[in-house]
C-alpha cells in the first residue's frame, strides 16, 4: 500500500546557491575523470606486455567504480548527509590518484587499475552533485539547477588536459606519474569548496523515508525511457571518447594533440550547460534529448569522413554537446518520476544502470580497437569500426523516444 507523501519543500534560492557551490567543486574534482580518460588508455598500453587488448581497462575500471559506487554512495549519504558524503568521495579520489601515481613507476598494471577504480567510486559521489542541487528546486527551476551544476565541467575541461600536458614530465623517469599527483591536489581544493554546501533539514529528513516500492517507480514508462536514453547517450559518448586517445596515436597524431582533443570534447560536454536548462524549459525534454542524439550521430559521420586532427576535434566537440543535451534532458526527466522521500534510492538506481552500461562501453572500445590491429599495432580501421557501431544504436533510441513522445501527447505523464 502506498503511503501519502508530505508535500515537497521548494527553495530555489538554496538550490541556486548549492548549484554554484557544487559547480565550483566540480571545476577541480571534475579534472579526475578527464585525467583518467586522457591518459588511462595510454598508460595501460605502456604497462602491458605484447597483448594490448586490455589497454583501455584502466578507463573501464574508472567507469565500473562509478557504477558500483552509486548505491553505496547513496546509502552512505542517507546516513551522513550529502555534504559529508561528497567530502568522503573527494578523499577517495585523492587516495586513488596517489595509488595510480605510485603504480606507474612500479610498473604495476593492476595497481594502476585499482587506483582508477577508487577514483571512479569517488565519481559516483560527484554524479550526485546534479541531484543535490535539484533536491530543493521547484519543477520549473530543476533543469536549470542541474544544468548550472554541470557548468563546473567547463573549468575542469581546461584544468584536466592542461594538467596532463604540463605535469606529464614532472617526474622525469616516469611519464604521467606527476599528473596523478597533481590531480590528487586538485581534489584537495574541491574538499575545501564542498565545506560550503548547505543541505536543508527538510531535504535530509525526506531522504530517510521509504515512499513507494522501487519496482513500482522504475517500471513507469517515463522512467524507463529516461534511463534508456541516458544509457545510450552516456555509453556512446564513453565508447567513442575512450577510444579517441589511442586512435589518434594510431593515426600518427601526438599525445598533446590527443589531450587537446579531450579538452575540446569536455568543453563541448559542459559549455552548453549555461543554456541547456533554458532550452529544455522552452522546447521540452524530449526535443532536447533527440537533438543530443542527432549530434552524437553527426559525430560518427564526421569521424568516418577522415582521420586528420580537425576531424577528431570536430567529432569530439559534437560528441560532447550531444552528450550534454541527451544526458541533462534524461536527468531532468528522471526527477519527474519520484517523490522527495524516494529520491535517494531512485537516483542511485538510475546511476547504477547508466554507469553499468557505460563501463561496458569503455571496455568494448579497447576490444574493438584491438580486434582491428595488425601485428599488435592499432590503426584507423578500429576507429572507423567504433563510429559505425554507434549509428544503429542511436537510430533505435531515437525511434523509442519518438514513440514515447507521440503516446505521451494523449496521456498525462506520471509526476512526483
Amino acid at each position: 500500500m502506498n503511503t501519502v507523501s508530505a508535500p515537497p519543500v521548494y527553495d530555489d534560492g538554496l538550490a541556486r546557491r548549492n548549484a554554484f557551490t557544487l559547480a565550483a567543486a566540480q571545476s577541480f574534482g571534475g579534472a579526475t575523470p578527464v585525467v583518467n580518460v586522457a591518459t588511462g588508455g595510454l598508460i595501460g598500453h605502456h604497462l602491458l606486455g605484447p597483448d594490448k587488448s586490455l589497454a583501455t581497462l584502466p578507463v573501464t575500471m574508472f567507469v565500473l567504480g562509478t557504477a558500483l559506487g552509486t548505491i553505496p554512495a547513496a546509502l552512505l549519504m542517507v546516513r551522513i548527509g550529502r555534504r559529508n558524503g561528497f567530502i568522503f568521495g573527494a578523499c577517495l579520489a585523492i587516495f586513488g590518484m596517489l595509488l595510480s601515481a605510485w603504480s606507474i613507476p612500479a610498473q604495476n598494471f593492476w595497481g594502476f587499475c585499482f587506483g582508477t577504480f577508487l577514483a571512479g567510486v569517488s565519481s559516483a559521489f560527484v554524479q550526485q552533485y546534479r541531484f543535490a542541487a535539484a533536491d530543493t528546486a521547484s519543477p520549473a527551476f530543476s533543469p536549470k539547477a542541474i544544468s548550472w551544476v554541470m557548468t563546473g565541467g567547463i573549468v575542469a575541461a581546461i584544468i584536466g588536459p592542461q594538467t596532463v600536458i604540463y605535469t606529464r614530465d614532472l617526474i622525469a623517469t616516469d611519464i604521467y606519474a606527476g599528473t596523478y599527483i597533481a590531480a590528487a591536489a586538485l581534489n584537495l581544493i574541491s574538499i575545501l569548496i564542498l565545506t560550503r554546501v548547505k543541505i536543508s533539514k527538510e531535504s535530509r529528513a525526506t531522504s530517510k523515508q521509504g515512499g513507494r516500492p522501487l519496482f513500482e517507480i522504475i517500471t513507469q514508462p517515463r522512467f524507463m525511457v529516461a534511463v534508456i536514453c541516458a544509457i545510450v547517450t552516456y555509453s556512446v559518448m564513453s565508447f567513442v571518447m575512450t577510444a579517441t586517445p589511442l586512435a589518434m596515436i594510431a593515426c600518427s597524431h601526438s599525445q598533446d594533440e590527443a589531450a587537446w582533443a579531450i579538452q575540446w570534447h569536455v568543453l563541448g560536454m559542459f559549455a552548453p550547460s549555461f543554456f541547456t536548462g533554458s532550452l529544455i524549459a522552452r522546447f521540452g525534454k524530449e526535443t532536447i534529448m533527440a537533438t543530443g542524439m542527432v549530434l552524437l550521430a553527426a559525430c560518427g559521420v564526421i569521424a568516418l569522413s577522415g582521420v586528420d586532427v580537425l576531424h577528431f576535434w570536430i567529432a569530439l566537440v559534437l560528441l560532447g554537446v550531444g552528450w550534454n543535451f541527451g544526458f541533462i534532458g534524461a536527468t531532468s526527466m528522471v526527477t519527474e518520476c519520484y517523490r522527495p522521500e524516494e529520491k535517494m534510492k531512485v537516483q542511485a538506481t538510475n546511476d547504477f544502470l547508466v554507469f553499468g552500461f557505460v563501463a561496458m562501453g569503455s571496455f568494448s572500445a579497447g576490444k574493438v580497437l584491438s580486434a582491428y590491429s595488425v601485428d599488435g599495432e592499432l590503426n584507423a580501421s578500429g576507429w572507423f569500426a567504433i563510429n559505425w557501431t554507434i549509428l544503429p544504436v542511436l537510430a533505435a533510441c531515437l525511434m523509442l523516444l519518438a514513440t514515447f513522445s507521440l503516446r505521451s501527447l494523449r496521456k498525462t505523464p506520471i509526476l512526483k
